[in-house]
């Protein structure tokens, strides 16, 4: 398993992304005299969205029509007002909890009856978390958006098509072969075994196929797919008529569930499940066919002198202050000590 991951570098450690392209992040704060220039970015959310801020508030800038139905969950709330909470705002089962901060899909669970979630609770219940209705569109993609703060029309830079974990039978084979003889599949076995612990004997019918995980993450075993041919100037249209409706958002990916793309160019049939801001990316880089590593890096530099364009006119013409060294370091501090606490639940939650 080890050495299939050295193979295929789309599942190297983030920090072989990252740190090649430090002296390049360097090079742009010297020039925008502030270490925290990215700050400015998306002055609507805490921290311009680095990854310490609250998705639930995240969630709420965009336009109702939009969003799916989602509830806020207030750590150490008692599970009777959650259940008549759920009940008040009627999200159905099966529903998605997640933690309010969270990342690459840890601790994100599909919720299908009330043990389920009485469970969940159980070993969750200390941290804020989100409740959000099941988008039940076929499929998923992530569209990354920007606009400069000095123009009025913006541009659609990536588009990642989600492909989820899925195994084709043979008619021959139990559900739980298929996934220890898919590449894949195999890298997840501890949290597959977990959601399909009561049917691994399943024999799926020849060519029958059978999706594993609808969680849309790299990290929960989704093929991402370089969608860039998709981009146009209907889409970007579209989709920019939905982003002016949100004032002080310019830079950051829309994770979306749509029944089509024909439906979603006439914004119908679709949910934007999430809106990630500066510590988003372009994910069409993890594609292994139609990418490498080193243009991945190339198209992290490109995506981060968007950023100090944006955050320099934001702080030139919109007056939006940087953040104060000390309060930012303070809240990657924070975000760091909490990400330790997510994955280390997150590997004890898959192997029990």
């Amino acid at each position: 398993m080890k050495l299939f991951k050295f193979k295929h570098w789309e599942y190297w450690p983030s920090y072989l992304f990252y740190l090649p392209n430090i002296p390049y992040a360097v090079y742009l704060a010297l020039r925008a005299k502030s270490l925290t220039l990215f700050s400015a970015t998306n002055p609507a959310i805490q921290h311009s969205g680095n990854g310490s801020e609250s998705k639930f508030a995240t969630i709420q800038l965009i336009p109702s029509a939009y969003k799916p139905i989602s509830i806020y969950i207030e750590a150490n709330s008692n599970t009777q007002n959650i259940l008549k909470s759920i009940l008040e705002n009627k999200i159905q089962y099966p529903f998605i909890i997640k933690p309010d901060i969270g990342f690459r899909g840890l601790l994100v669970q599909k919720i299908y009856t009330q043990i389920e979630l009485e469970n969940y609770l159980k070993n969750y219940n200390h941290i804020d978390l989100i409740v959000q209705e099941f988008v039940d569109f076929k499929n998923e993609c992530g569209i990354f958006y920007h606009r400069l703060p000095n123009e009025t029309k913006g541009k659609i830079t990536s588009i990642t098509l989600k492909k989820y974990l899925t195994v084709c039978g043979d008619g021959i084979s139990t559900l739980k072969k298929l996934i220890e003889n898919n590449e894949r599949a195999k890298l997840h076995i501890p949290l597959l075994n977990k959601l399909h612990q009561n049917n691994l004997n399943l024999i799926l019918q020849k060519d029958e196929e059978k999706i594993l995980n609808f969680i849309g993450n790299h990290s929960k075993g989704t093929q991402f797919i370089n969608g860039n041919n998709l981009i146009n100037n209907n889409l970007e249209t579209a989709i920019d008529k939905i982003m002016q409706q949100i004032p002080g958002f310019y830079y950051g990916r829309l994770d979306i569930k749509y029944q089509s793309f024909e439906d979603l160019l006439l914004l119908k049939n679709f949910k934007i499940i999430e809106l990630n801001g500066i510590i988003s990316e372009p994910t069409h880089i993890y594609d292994p066919i139609n990418s490498t590593y080193f243009n991945a890096l190339k198209e992290i530099r490109k995506h981060w002198k968007i950023i100090y364009k944006i955050a320099t006119l934001n702080h030139t013409i919109n007056k939006v202050e940087y953040d104060k060294a000390s309060d930012f370091l303070a809240s990657l501090k924070k975000l760091k000590k909490y990400s330790k606490q997510l994955n280390k639940q997150s590997l004890i939650s898959n192997k029990s």
